[in-house]
């Protein structure tokens, strides 16, 4: 018998790539805000709206 392996168990489309922006006080205070308000983390909330935008009319 083998022994069961430690960690995180293995995702079908991991997000190996890291990026980052700035941003301004103002915008990110309503980053921060929006997050609390709907309990999301601040990297789910970006994916979100880079999803929305794609997704728009104005962007195809």
């Amino acid at each position: 018998m083998t022994p069961k392996k430690k960690g995180r168990p293995k995702i079908d489309n991991p997000m190996k790539i890291r990026f980052s922006v700035r941003l301004d006080d103002e915008t990110y205070s309503r980053l921060n805000e929006f997050c609390m308000k709907h309990n999301i983390l601040k990297a789910d909330a970006v994916r979100q709206g880079l999803e929305m935008l794609m997704n728009s009319e104005d962007y195809k």
